[in-house]
């Protein structure tokens, strides 16, 4: 046991993309961490060497002494419980807590004197204590503050950043009370390298992580809305980016579709919270319209741009690159492409998708998207690159520009191309 510490048995509840990486990282520095997760495949999954998101490689997988399981016997003797599972939004854009509840409750069964239970997963202020408090309390016959304390400490993990690493990132921690405070300080202090920073309440931390998206999600919404307005003017977004970004204190964002677990759900759990107290959000609110719109915008323009080159709409072939929320990442969790992809077939095209991250089970059962392969990428029409994967960066340009007809459309979402480099008889087009 030697590098580790002792005194506190340590479970993980959820080992997706945020559970994983913590689990494993708390299972370096303690003994006995037990990662634990409703999904019997994924544990299945897990325990063969295998992580369904790729976050983790299978040497790590293979080599760690954590216990990863499905049976809540295995939650029984712990005294310092993480909670990391997904907080969503409904089709109606408000907060859905129903995992949140679930974990809260199983927690609680399992609950004894003297433990702690720390939430990482993103909230509005007020969720930890007034409404996971309360579940915990009546699933476990337990006293909040007095037979457990509670905790919150936000999740800060960018799913495919090898930078910016769970032990790499300041760790903000809170505690109900100066006690929970300093023994969450501990624990977490004994993995996250880069340090912790103690709020001084649960609320304040999760406050500060719904505004740590929030505030991205409208810097992207100024630039995408930007992108708009230059279009319609004939200039290129990337061109008047570069010229802005010679002044020392521009904030360099590039527009683009905005989607995933996080940038594009957060800022309603504040909104929803906001309306709650009777404060109507302007400026938050109009920029998730602006981002939750751009999908159906670069549809548009791709249906524009083709008929500019005289081409017909309906019945053409349209390829897809990439259809996850972001670059080199498996999740399709609110992914934006299928907007485009269900604009793109109200005119009538036939759209192939490819994407060499995402699961084509997954893409099938989530969007009803039959993913091809690379090869049926033939003879299209317009091309779009939607997610600029690596696999997509490290090809030559004409593996990609071959696979469209002459006198072609090519919409390129992020500007990945550079347009001087294409074939003169395609028309470029990028936001």
């Amino acid at each position: 046991m030697q590098g580790r510490v002792v005194g506190e048995r340590i479970a993980v509840v959820g080992l997706g993309y945020v559970g994983l990486p913590v689990a494993l990282a708390f299972s370096r520095k303690f003994p006995d961490v037990v990662g634990f997760d409703i999904d019997v495949k994924k544990v299945e999954s897990l325990r063969a060497g295998s992580d369904p998101s790729r976050e983790v490689s299978s040497e790590e997988l293979r080599s760690t002494p954590l216990k990863i399981t499905s049976s809540i016997d295995d939650l029984r003797g712990v005294n310092f419980f993480v909670v990391a599972v997904p907080t969503p939004i409904d089709i109606n854009r408000n907060p859905d807590l129903t995992a949140l509840a679930s974990a809260s409750r199983l927690v609680g069964m399992v609950l004894s004197p003297g433990a702690t239970v720390v939430y990482e997963s993103t909230v509005y202020p007020g969720v930890t204590e007034e409404f996971c408090g309360p579940i915990l309390e009546q699933a476990s016959a337990l006293i909040r503050g007095v037979d457990f304390k509670l905790g919150y400490s936000p999740e800060r993990i960018n799913p495919g950043d090898r930078e910016h690493t769970l032990e790499r990132i300041v760790k903000v921690v809170s505690g109900e009370d100066e006690e929970s405070l300093e023994r969450i300080a501990r624990v977490y202090g004994a993995v996250i390298e880069a340090g912790v920073f103690r709020a001084s309440s649960i609320k304040v931390a999760e406050a500060a992580k719904v505004i740590e998206n929030t505030q991205r999600d409208l810097n992207i919404a100024l630039m995408n809305e930007l992108a708009v307005i230059f279009d319609k003017l004939g200039i290129r977004t990337t061109e008047v980016l570069e010229a802005a970004s010679t002044k020392w204190n521009f904030l360099r964002f590039s527009p683009g579709l905005v989607g995933g677990h996080c940038i594009g759900v957060d800022p309603y759990y504040l909104t929803a919270k906001s309306e709650q107290l009777g404060y109507h959000p302007q400026i938050i609110l109009a920029g998730r319209r602006i981002n939750d719109d751009m999908g159906r915008y670069v549809a548009q323009r791709l249906v524009k741009s083709m008929v500019k080159s005289g081409m017909r709409t309906k019945d053409s072939r349209v390829g897809i690159l990439g259809l996850t929320f972001k670059e080199n990442v498996s999740d399709l969790r609110n992914s934006r492409v299928p907007d485009i992809i269900r604009e793109l077939e109200e005119f009538g095209m036939t759209t192939l998708v490819h994407d060499p991250h995402a699961d084509p089970h997954e893409a099938d059962e989530e969007y009803g998207i039959e993913l091809v392969d690379w090869d049926s990428l033939t003879e299209l029409d317009a091309l779009l690159i939607a997610v600029w994967h690596r696999e997509y960066a490290n090809m030559e340009v004409e593996m990609i520009t071959d696979k469209i007809k002459g006198r072609g459309v090519l919409v390129d979402v992020k500007s990945s191309l550079i347009k001087q480099q294409l074939r003169s008889d395609i028309l470029y087009w990028s936001l």
